[in-house]
């Protein structure tokens, strides 16, 4: 048996060779296009995020907070309007500009003593029996007051004990006493603030004010 040998042939012709090498671009395009067509089909795997940017601009202040407006400070602080009054743009007056000085505090009035137009020595009693004065006023023997023989009426005379240093001032509304040795009958009172009453009379230097 004779072997056969096999052949490849071998185009040689230049139409052989386009015709080969459209159908090799043709089944390329043809591949392709249908890999595009199943890719185009699938689902997508997961969810697609969209991010999407507002058209509005955001705004630049934020509304006050209830917080900020409940605030005493900032419900009681004036407004700019309130401050600018035709009050406020007014100067001090130059007079209140000067540094205050402290007022002098007041000083106690001083009285001057009474004057001294006569002074003696002699004895003094006193009397408490109620009767009329001899100037018409009804004797009290709790009055500071005094007799004596020629001494104007209201006159003031201060007596002083010399054994206590104790002294009043009376006022002579009477005539008396008409016992030798004695020039001042004085009110129950008046005696006894400088001796005591159970001595009757005292030595006493007087003194009339003017």
């Amino acid at each position: 048996m004779a072997a056969r040998h096999l052949r490849t042939r071998r185009f040689s012709s230049p139409a052989a060779i386009a015709a080969t090498a459209a159908v090799g671009v043709a089944l390329a395009v043809g591949g392709t296009v249908g890999a595009v067509r199943l890719t185009s089909a699938e689902p997508p795997a997961g969810p697609v995020a969209v991010q999407t940017t507002p058209s509005t601009p955001a705004p630049t202040s934020a509304a006050p907070s209830p917080t900020a407006s409940a605030s005493p400070s900032a419900s009681l602080s004036p407004s700019p309007k309130a401050t600018a009054s035709p009050k406020a743009s007014r100067t001090q007056a130059a007079s209140r500009s000067k540094a205050r000085t402290a007022s002098p505090s007041p000083t106690a009035k001083k009285t001057s003593s009474p004057k001294v137009v006569d002074s003696g020595s002699c004895g003094a009693s006193f009397y408490a029996e109620g009767q009329m004065t001899a100037n018409g006023e009804t004797f009290d023997p709790n009055a500071l007051t005094a007799a004596h023989k020629t001494l104007p009426f209201n006159t003031k005379v201060r007596v002083t004990n010399p054994d206590n240093g104790k002294s009043v001032v009376v006022r002579i509304n009477d005539r008396g006493p008409f016992i030798e040795g004695r020039c001042l009958d004085l009110s129950r009172a008046a005696f006894a603030t400088i001796a005591a009453t159970g001595l009757g009379h005292v030595n006493v230097r007087y003194e009339v004010l003017g």
